[in-house]
């Protein structure tokens, strides 16, 4: 006697139930599954070599070009030099005495120092937004050549413009003391902790900026701002922590006479990596928010094709008509036989 015996349904792994009960858990594995399959480490890597590349050209002409038009207002150019320093941790003094060459050097940088700076930062913005464009899932034919190097320059130009703001929205909360020096209000004792708490809102706001910027328009295709928006403001905080991470870290590694000469590069070459990483994590998770999962409809059937069979009903075969052909002759060669005898 058999009896049936129904197979018990597979049960589903911790990690997916808890995917099914927490979304933020769901969507946060989603990026990253995405990130691992858009190559992200592969895309961080080349971000990192082209930023070491572009890092200082790019600072020459920048800071060349400010000293020239800020002339006038020293103080400013030394509170944007501050924000580039500080955002750059243990690397400060390597930094600043690039800047300061560039400043002394405003006049003499010239057209061949524009055309390396151009040369490497259009190397380097092509590669973002490369990388950009792949955790999007933009994976369509790429532009032509020079649509591309237009487009990539116009893109380049717009983050340096988003940088500068970033650094003067940053540089006016540093300024804030100062104002209210000028304006008489330093015996309102209350006033202290409010401008240092806006100056620190002020920062984290500029590097939002950045964020969105960078998430958003940058890709090959436009995206979404809303993904993106929330994707900046967690970039804004976890780009503060980065900062304060990569401060123990070259401290750690700057305490030894081989780090001490070669600290500096390798902290440059670390802190860069990092931050690409987790630019591109963002935009993976941005790319991954439930209002950017679109679901490719199922393919069509391919189409219906109909045939006519026409069957014609089975007659004797040739083996058989040859058959009863050979019957016959043998029949009527031993009738003929027999007749003749008789």
């Amino acid at each position: 006697m058999t009896s049936a015996v129904a197979d018990k349904p597979e049960k589903p792994s911790k990690i997916a139930e808890l995917r099914k009960q927490h979304e933020w858990l769901d969507h946060l594995l989603r990026a990253g599954e995405s990130y691992t399959v858009n190559h992200g480490d592969h895309y961080a890597a080349a971000i990192t070599y082209f930023s070491v590349l572009a890092l200082f050209p790019l600072l020459m002409v920048a800071f060349a070009a400010v000293a020239f038009f800020l002339r006038a207002n020293q103080d400013l150019v030394t509170q944007l030099k501050m924000q580039i320093t500080q955002n750059a941790p243990g690397m400060g003094d390597m930094l600043g005495s690039v800047i300061d060459q560039a400043i002394r050097s405003a006049g003499t940088v010239g057209v061949i120092g524009l055309l390396v700076a151009l040369y490497s930062g259009l190397g380097w913005m092509t590669n973002l937004r490369e990388a950009l464009s792949e955790q999007w899932g933009q994976r369509d034919e790429p532009p032509t050549l020079l649509r591309r190097l237009v487009a990539d320059l116009l893109a380049l130009i717009g983050l340096g413009i988003a940088l500068v703001v970033s650094a003067a929205v940053s540089a006016v909360g540093g300024l804030a003391k100062q104002i209210v020096g000028w304006l008489g209000l330093e015996s309102v004792t209350w006033l202290t902790p409010l401008i240092s708490l806006a100056g620190w809102v002020a920062g984290l706001l500029a590097s939002a900026l950045v964020f969105l910027w960078v998430i958003a328009r940058l890709p090959r295709e436009p995206v979404t701002w809303r993904s993106a928006a929330k994707a900046a403001l967690i970039g804004a905080v976890g780009f503060v922590v980065i900062q304060r991470i990569m401060v123990f870290y070259i401290v750690s590694v700057t305490s030894s006479p081989a780090g001490a000469a070669f600290g500096p590069i390798i902290g440059l070459l670390v802190f860069i990596f990092t931050v690409s990483r987790f630019l591109l994590f963002l935009t993976a998770w941005a790319a991954t928010a439930k209002e950017n999962m679109i679901e490719e409809p199922p393919p069509a059937p391919s189409p219906a094709v109909i045939r006519t069979e026409v069957t014609v009903g089975g007659g004797v075969g040739a083996g058989v008509t040859a058959g009863l052909v050979g019957a016959g002759a043998l029949a009527g060669l031993l009738g003929g036989l027999f007749a003749r005898r008789r």
